[in-house]
């Protein structure tokens, strides 16, 4: 798949271009004693990739490796972030950027692209490609969260929680399960509730509630999402993409009506170790 440039002005794609031919062209003649990844997202104070890698490299003895973070205050910031650091050979993509990062990629992987949402990207002689590790990640912990409880895991449904990157990944994970899912936002669209139409009915039909929103993340860690919690049962599961803090308020709130709770960290070490994957492959 070639660049693109759908949601650029000619300008902006020409000033891209420019800046990408000048990074392949340093890329070349970069040294490959080496080699930096990082993670390009706004904010990044609640970020885990730095130590989590930094760590990796430590105990695995890797040398000649390091982690960095990134933060943009906007995507377009992307073309001279890679200029000024010539050695980066891959990068993670966190919020809010999963989505706008696309148009600077050369190529985008299968499953990254129908699911329209990138979150690794793998850079290979100045091109970049980009890959959806969240999907790993996902899949494998909700399996394996599903099962601590069989009784309960069968015809079940599910509500995401959030429209934005995240959910993308989830709702793909959810269909090639076969798990019958539904979106709630903020704002309502066809095929989505709003919250304000969630229920007890709909509370009890739905018995796997998954947050995909950045609510009650460190440091807002009194805020979560607007249900009617006291429909949630032991027959529930609530599934935070949030690991920070450990049990957010969604979570807490689930359980004290006797809910399985899951928090996100097992997913973003499964997803971490699919990125490291690619980007050495």
């Amino acid at each position: 798949m070639g660049r693109l440039f759908f949601s650029y002005s000619l300008t902006k794609e020409n000033t891209w271009m420019a800046l990408h031919l000048q990074f392949m062209e340093s890329s070349k003649n970069k040294p490959v004693n080496q080699r930096v990844l990082g993670l390009i997202g706004y904010p990044l104070s609640h970020s885990f990739s730095k130590k989590y890698f930094t760590d990796k490299f430590e105990l695995e003895q890797i040398p000649n490796h390091r982690y960095e973070l990134f933060p943009l205050k906007s995507i377009e910031e992307l073309p001279e972030l890679l200029l000024s650091n010539p050695n980066i050979f891959g990068l993670n993509v966190t919020i809010p950027y999963k989505q706008t990062v696309i148009p600077f990629l050369d190529e985008i992987e299968e499953n990254a692209a129908a699911i329209g949402a990138v979150n690794v990207i793998k850079i290979n002689e100045g091109k970049l490609k980009g890959f959806n590790s969240d999907v790993f990640g996902f899949e494998k912990s909700l399996l394996a969260f599903l099962k601590t409880k069989p009784g309960h895991s069968t015809d079940i449904q599910a509500l995401i929680l959030g429209t934005g990157g995240a959910s993308k990944a989830v709702s793909f994970v959810l269909d090639k399960l076969g798990i019958p899912f539904k979106f709630v936002s903020r704002k309502k669209k066809e095929a989505t509730f709003g919250y304000s139409e969630i229920d007890q009915k709909i509370m009890e039909e739905y018995r796997l509630i998954i947050n995909c929103t950045p609510l009650g993340t460190f440091p807002d860690v009194e805020a979560c999402p607007v249900l009617p919690y006291q429909y949630a049962s032991k027959s529930h599961f609530f599934y935070d993409l949030v690991y920070n803090p450990a049990e957010t308020l969604f979570l807490k709130k689930g359980k004290t009506q006797g809910a399985l709770t899951c928090n996100g960290l097992a997913m973003l070490h499964l997803q971490a170790e699919r990125a490291w994957e690619i980007w050495n492959e």
